[in-house]
């Protein structure tokens, strides 16, 4: 990693639907090209969060992509839920608001009707390569990432997209690491980047973790798990035999999503990230801060004598126990109480939804809290029959999409595996199971 910049993720609102800040973007994209004029830049490598979709009519950026968190109308809601494709063809689990892309296609479609029979359509991470070249394309990640409009066990567009006449509508298909286009001459002038860099379709950023994570000898050609941890935990198991798709549950947050080679990959999440965050929005200081981790860990103890607990869910809609009522059991006083009680939180909830997967033999955490130690920890403890990992790297995500450009690269650093806690947490797991269903 050489240089970063980054912004604070915004939402704007037009019509009064909430949507993606794609001008924002734009600023930032520009701002970060032109900055890197005087380096060597041969490959740019788009990659965003799934669950967006951008609509392309007349060489532009049609009308602002929705963000998926925007409710659609409860009429619309229930229309959608009646044509949807069933998870078996699909893996894409019914999701709250638009985390379904094709939810947000379904709404465009009442709003936009003839612009939209129109128009091209290309996922998120897509559209970005369509900005950079001009060419328009669409790709199996962000298709794969809970659309309803993708079958992941043909690597074709599903019942849903064919029968709504949106197949037919969507870029032309590339894989994650073809090169679509050079980057456009005027962008070229105005960031000052040479015009032959080559800029290439890009992936959903969670499978970019999967493809770095590969990287590692490991895990490639393996049974193994990786959690990708940031404001969502994905797990995603990369089985070493065929897994029944189908026979995933549904109704708790489990999903098929499509590796950067096409594969279908049996996934399980959480919105952990958020959930943390709304637990220590008063503590200022985050769990993964590494000075504070020799304190995180000295509170367990405690935690555990005093049967602290947070129980789900605290992203309702989403997760291994979507319907339940979470919020916290005997909440401790101490701050690093709270904050150990949250780490062992998300390794519980993760610890659910690895089983849901059948998630065995090798698992790496990777992402931001990787470093929370009580989580990662309390994760080995929980699962003593696999191996867990943490990788010393903080770039994963831009790693896999290098390994687009060279998928012989191997990870500097090695994994690192991680010593259980050293505290039984089998008791304040059995506790921790009867106060959910207590709250349910």
């Amino acid at each position: 990693m050489l240089a970063r910049e980054t912004r604070p993720n915004t939402v704007i609102e037009v019509d009064g639907i909430r949507r993606l800040d794609a001008a924002g973007i734009e600023s930032l994209l520009i701002s970060a090209l032109t900055s890197f004029a005087g380096h060597p830049v041969e490959y740019i490598v788009p990659v965003a969060h799934g669950a967006g979709v951008a609509v392309l009519n007349e060489g532009v950026l049609a009308v602002p992509p929705f963000d998926y968190e925007q409710e659609l109308p409860s009429e619309l809601a229930a229309e959608y839920e009646a044509i949807r494709a069933p998870f078996a063809e699909t893996g894409s689990p019914r999701l709250p608001s638009g985390l379904n892309f094709g939810a947000q296609l379904y709404w465009l479609e009442q709003l936009h009707t003839d612009m939209l029979g129109q128009s091209t359509l290309v996922p998120w991470a897509q559209y970005w390569a369509w900005y950079l070249t001009g060419q328009a394309r669409t790709e199996a990640t962000s298709m794969g990432c809970h659309s309803d409009l993708w079958a992941p066990a043909t690597g074709t567009f599903s019942s849903l997209a064919v029968e709504r006449g949106w197949a037919e509508r969507f870029a032309p298909l590339a894989g994650a690491g073809d090169v679509v286009g050079t980057i456009k001459a005027e962008l070229a002038e105005q960031t000052g980047l040479r015009p032959d860099i080559k800029v290439l379709a890009g992936l959903h950023d969670s499978n970019a973790a999967l493809h770095a994570a590969r990287g590692f000898s490991e895990i490639a050609g393996s049974e193994a798990t990786i959690l990708s941890t940031g404001t969502w935990f994905i797990a995603m198991r990369l089985a070493g035999q065929t897994v029944d798709l189908a026979s995933l549950p549904e109704a708790r947050d489990c999903l098929v999503n499509v590796d950067a080679l096409g594969n279908p990959v049996p996934s399980a999440r959480f919105m952990g990230g958020r959930e943390i965050e709304t637990l220590i929005q008063i503590d200022t200081r985050q769990v993964d801060i590494k000075p504070d981790q020799p304190h995180l860990l000295a509170a367990v103890p405690d935690v555990l004598a005093q049967g602290a607990m947070v129980v789900p869910t605290l992203a309702p809609g989403n997760g291994p126990f979507p319907n339940d009522t979470g919020g916290w059991v005997n909440r401790p006083d101490d701050w690093y109480a709270r904050r150990a009680g949250a780490c062992l939180y998300a390794a519980m909830v993760a610890d659910a939804a690895l089983d849901l997967i059948g998630s065995r033999d090798c698992l790496l955490v990777e992402g931001r809290f990787a470093e929370a130690e009580v989580f990662v920890r309390a994760i080995a403890a929980l699962r003593p029959e696999t191996k867990v990992y943490i990788a010393n790297a903080h770039n994963d995500v831009s790693f896999g999409a290098l390994r687009l450009i060279d998928p012989g690269l191997r990870p500097k650093g090695g994994l690192i595996e991680v010593k259980p806690i050293e505290h039984n947490l089998t008791s304040y797991k059995e506790a921790w199971h009867k106060a959910r269903r207590a709250q349910t």
